[in-house]
């Protein structure tokens, strides 16, 4: 089957930049990654083909025969000249992935001789904050520890007036090739670790570092609605990097303190709203909190105690949207507890007149023994 054109395997014209070729393979090459499609044989193929083409075309040289011979200047059966595609003399194959995947893994290996760059880690941040706070949001302030930019040097890790120099082992590419065998292995280089630079004349504040470890106090915004588990991503906000490269990120976890009154379950709140006996037989209403102020809960005689009342929209709006939630009061019927001998003396009065009554006053109880009944009856036989 004869080779498709790699401009058009690109999908680039013939005066395509470097830079658009470049762009153009990494956007097929993250498509079609075989990681990224498993057992996929097409994709597969079409990986293959992309990196085929960006290895020639993104070399001046090779570019230039291509564009004059076609596919015949690299087919050794047509007379074409070695190293060509799938043949990497010099470890081209390690600079090609260098080249395009570099920035996406934080910096890797530039062409040309340019020195790398390391992108700053990554940082979390655990904040906790009230039941309220997090419903409704606020604004916090943060003191957080991280290696910055050093301020006399501006990262460059030199003393005021120096400059860092190129790297004599890497020639400032920040690596090295080691051959073993047939095969050529790169790394990065143990001169310069990887910078690609050495600082011959260190800056006395960072230590030729070029970054200094101080806290640095931010103002975190909080929106409506977080619960624990929900991050807050601020940009540019971790460890400042190295060789020039950008900071990394600061992630703020959210942990929400439990409160003496609610609970929540995602946009959902609940409580238990203690009532007197009275108050479960006769009915009556009862002041329950909420997050905004109290509110009146009308309880209708004979109320048994666990019975759930729900208040719609009294609960938290979810931060991601949607409808808010609500609060689920849970009554329970409160025991009167250091009675005086005339109370306990009605007490009893009164629990001997609903004994004395045909009517069941205690269906719960009256069902619940004569469920035990049945039970023994049946296990006796």
């Amino acid at each position: 089957m004869s080779k498709r054109d790699f401009y058009a395997v690109l999908d680039v014209p013939k005066t395509a930049t470097e830079a658009e070729i470049k762009k153009a393979y990494r956007r097929l090459a993250m498509k079609h990654h075989p990681d990224r499609n498993p057992d996929d044989k097409a994709a597969e193929e079409k990986f293959k083909e992309a990196k085929e083409a960006y290895e020639i075309l993104s070399d001046a040289g090779k570019r230039a025969q291509y564009d004059q011979f076609g596919h015949d200047a690299f087919d050794p059966a047509r007379g074409g000249g070695a190293g060509g595609p799938g043949m990497h003399p010099g470890g081209d194959f390690g600079d090609i992935f260098g080249d395009v995947f570099g920035d996406i893994f934080g910096g890797g290996g530039r062409r040309g001789g340019r020195a790398q760059v390391f992108r700053g880690a990554d940082l979390r941040y655990e904040l906790e904050l009230d039941l309220d706070e997090a419903v409704f949001g606020t604004s916090v302030e943060i003191d957080v520890p991280k290696l910055c930019e050093c301020d006399t040097c501006k990262g460059s890790g030199a003393a005021k007036g120096s400059q860092p120099v190129t790297c004599e082992t890497c020639h400032g590419t920040g690596q090295v090739r080691i051959s073993q065998g047939f095969f050529q292995l790169q790394q990065g280089c143990p001169r310069c670790r990887g910078t690609g630079k050495m600082v011959k004349n260190p800056c006395g504040d960072c230590q030729g570092q070029g970054r200094v470890r101080r806290n640095k106090k931010l103002s975190v915004k909080i929106p409506p609605g977080v619960d624990s588990g929900d991050r807050i991503r601020l940009g540019g906000e971790g460890e400042a990097g190295r060789n020039g490269g950008p900071a990394g990120d600061l992630y703020v976890e959210v942990h929400v303190r439990p409160h003496d009154i609610f609970e929540r379950d995602g946009e959902h709140l609940s409580c238990e709203v203690p009532i007197s006996f009275a108050t479960a037989v006769l009915g009556g209403t009862v002041l329950v909190p909420t997050l905004e102020g109290q509110v009146s809960l009308k309880i209708p005689a004979e109320t048994q105690s666990g019975r759930v009342f729900r208040l719609r929209d009294k609960g938290v709006k979810p931060v991601r949207g949607g409808a808010r939630g609500d609060l689920f009061c849970k009554v329970m019927v409160e025991t009167p507890v250091k009675l005086k001998a005339e109370q306990r003396e009605l007490l009893r009065k009164f629990d001997e007149s609903l004994k004395s009554d045909d009517s069941a006053h205690t269906p719960r109880e009256e069902g619940f023994f004569e469920g035990v009944k049945k039970f023994f009856s049946g296990a006796g036989r």
